[in-house]
């Protein structure tokens, strides 16, 4: 599995965020929040995804919650890193290109392995709500 976070994965579009915030919709861990919509975009940006990047990803930490740039910082930092490592969990059940912006909402200091396990819980629950799983065999062939 490939644990990085390239360049071509990094939401930087403004039409794309702002249709993110937009039309997009939105699924909850507390503290994280996950803004997403599927598709590719009418804009440059989106000729990316034709090179099988199936994940546009964002990160933003409220200037409301952490008045000062390195608090902001580090926990964007958090977030980046915790999506690095638990992006395969999104990559393996996509089957379509999805953008994404993921949130920290609460002024409460978490450590690395809180946010850690509310990112794969976010992770889970937007998989559980957005992605049809296909008929098991067992069921087609009783069909039969």
């Amino acid at each position: 599995m490939n644990f990085t976070y390239p360049k071509n994965e990094k939401l930087k579009s403004k039409i794309t965020i702002g249709l993110l915030f937009t039309e997009g919709k939105s699924v909850s861990k507390y503290p994280l929040r996950l803004v997403y919509k599927a598709g590719s975009f009418g804009n440059p940006e989106s000729r990316n995804f034709g090179t099988g990047e199936k994940i546009k990803m964002g990160v933003s930490v409220s200037k409301k919650n952490f008045k000062k740039a390195v608090d902001r910082n580090y926990f964007k930092r958090v977030l980046r890193e915790t999506y690095r490592l638990n992006k395969h969990l999104l990559i393996d059940n996509l089957d379509q290109p999805y953008s994404f912006m993921f949130f920290y909402q609460t002024k409460d200091r978490l450590t690395y392995e809180e946010i850690n396990t509310k990112t794969i819980q976010l992770f889970e629950k937007f998989i559980a709500q957005n992605i049809k799983k296909p008929e098991s065999e067992s069921d087609s062939i009783s069909e039969i």
